[in-house]
């Protein structure tokens, strides 16, 4: 007999939420249950028509401004969360859904490692998981697969390690307006010290989290962690669909960390991320250098996309959450990703 359909609810209907609406819709064996969104233009509206898709179920799926009206009233398996990037923002959602007996997915990228920046909280999150009997994961494309857990995996033919060096190299033209004023796009040298001297800009979040995840899965401690940030400046005028920059601002952030683990391993990480990089003769990619033995040379051009990414992995780690043992796991707690290409409920045990 065939397994009752995995019911997911999507909290968020940005980019990422909505793209994991359409990848859910295109998968076997999923039902979307409900979606909550605050956007009042879009509340009460069908995701079918917000998407301007036909209606493949035989119910309508309709957007809520309150996450209780859906997890009230229905038998929910997940809840993919992509509201937050921070794990103290993301917490009281995550209460809330786990409260419900539900297990969670979130896209925010501290809560891809949250022991690294908020202990106290990942522990509460555990417990919690463990009272309700639900899992909670965190992960996206960085941090969650591209500059840790693939780095990870690949170690594991590796006799010993002296120093990671792992590069992402991307473009942020595919992101909206939020992003450019996160990134300081269009702004001046002047204006971005500025901003960046009141931790205006955000860069990117999760070098400490890749980190940590790092050493936790090599069984080391971390005993030194420094990261910076600058701007990117362009020698030209730059125009992406949500951002312009004039020659001699600035086009995005260049992020950089250096770790020292025990038994003096070292792991170097670079991000630059900057809109039309190839203006600039930059080629995206992603980049993994193991100094051991034996050395390992990965290299990926372009850059896996980081908003295709993220909506995949989140999707396609459904199944392993489900599966899991009740409370906060991480990436390397878990199954390796792959991509869900038959019906999904074949992936659920049954034990």
């Amino acid at each position: 007999m065939k397994k009752d359909k995995i019911r997911v609810v999507i909290w968020g209907f940005g980019a990422m939420g909505s793209g994991m609406t359409k990848m859910i819709l295109n998968k076997k064996g999923f039902d979307i249950i409900g979606v909550c969104d605050v956007y009042k233009p879009i509340v009460g509206k069908s995701i079918f028509d917000l998407l301007d898709l036909d209606n493949s179920y035989n119910h309508d799926v309709f957007v809520y401004d309150n996450i209780d009206d859906i997890l009230n009233n229905n038998k929910v398996d997940v809840v993919l969360l992509a509201t937050d990037s921070y794990t103290a923002s993301a917490f009281p959602k995550i209460k809330k859904i786990v409260e419900y007996g539900v297990n969670v997915i979130s896209t925010a990228e501290e809560m891809s490692y949250p022991k690294a920046n908020q202990p106290e909280l990942a522990e509460k999150l555990n417990l919690l998981a463990k009272k309700h009997n639900v899992t909670i994961l965190g992960t996206g494309v960085n941090p969650g697969m591209m500059m840790d857990l693939l780095a990870i995996c690949i170690s594991g033919v590796v006799e010993d390690i002296k120093e990671f060096e792992i590069s992402r190299i991307n473009s942020l033209s595919p992101f909206g307006k939020t992003v450019m004023e996160e990134q300081g796009v269009g702004l001046t040298v002047k204006e971005f010290n500025e901003k960046l001297q009141k931790g205006e800009i955000a860069g990117h979040v999760g070098f400490k989290e890749s980190a940590y995840m790092i050493a936790d899965a090599l069984g080391l401690e971390v005993k030194e962690f420094s990261q910076s940030m600058k701007p990117i400046i362009t020698a030209v005028d730059r125009k992406s669909p949500h951002g312009f920059a004039k020659a001699g601002d600035v086009c995005g952030v260049e992020m950089s960390a250096e770790v020292f683990l025990e038994n003096d391993i070292k792991i170097k990480l670079y991000h630059p991320q900057q809109i039309e990089p190839e203006m600039a003769g930059v080629s995206t990619g992603d980049y993994i250098k193991i100094l051991g033995k034996p050395e390992i040379n990965l290299s990926n051009s372009p850059e896996v996309e980081g908003g295709i990414g993220t909506i995949a992995i989140c999707v396609n780690m459904i199944p392993h959450v489900i599966n899991a043992k009740p409370g906060l796991v991480t990436m390397i707690d878990l199954p390796v990703p792959r991509t869900i290409m038959g019906d999904v409920r074949n992936l659920i045990r049954e034990d």
